[in-house]
């Protein structure tokens, strides 16, 4: 099994369509961590900003989707969308393991390492920041693939993740080759 993991699209059907036609084209179930349709007031038009059209390629994608709710996201978004947009946080069983995801404006990294105890978390998955993370504190692995459409931080990467039964990789979309790695 692999899941591919996205993050911050906001509108943007190009930088979709690129995930989806690359990395993520062979996973078996798809987790969004959200900011889906809209740019927010604090952030650039992205590359390809079509959020009704993205919406369209997101409810007619043949794998299995699930997204968080993302500070951006609305109620409209939602109308949008035919996969349901789950706040504060998602919990799935999955062959790879107990996964949270969660967008991330809501929870510190203290706050998550004490969830993810709770509620016996394998991954926890957020994004928010715009900003990459793959990291393991305990038995949990923490990952934030970034915003594939709009990237931040001192070297922007538009990335996306894929967590597989032999590691969790951060991919660059530009290369479509990893740049960072965890061992499962």
């Amino acid at each position: 099994m692999k899941i591919g993991v996205i993050s911050d699209t906001h509108g943007s059907l190009t930088i979709w369509n690129r995930a989806l036609q690359g990395p993520l084209r062979d996973v078996d179930l798809l987790i969004h961590a959200g900011d889906v349709l809209y740019h927010g007031p604090r952030n650039p038009l992205p590359e390809g900003y079509e959020p009704a059209s993205l919406a369209d390629a997101i409810n007619n994608c043949p794998i299995p989707t699930l997204i968080a709710k993302g500070n951006c996201d609305s109620e409209v978004d939602q109308m949008m969308l035919d996969i349901p947009l789950q706040a504060p946080f998602l919990i799935t069983d999955q062959p790879l393991g107990r996964i949270l995801v969660t967008h991330g404006h809501h929870y510190s990294l203290d706050q998550a390492v004490e969830l993810g105890k709770r509620f016996q978390v394998d991954i926890w998955i957020s994004g928010h920041t715009h900003i990459p993370m793959l990291e393991r504190q305990g038995k949990q692995v923490f990952l934030n693939p970034g915003s594939c459409a709009l990237s931040k931080g001192d070297q922007p990467i538009s990335g996306v993740a894929v967590i597989s039964a032999e590691s969790i990789d951060l991919i660059d979309l530009g290369t479509g080759k990893p740049y960072s790695s965890l061992s499962r």
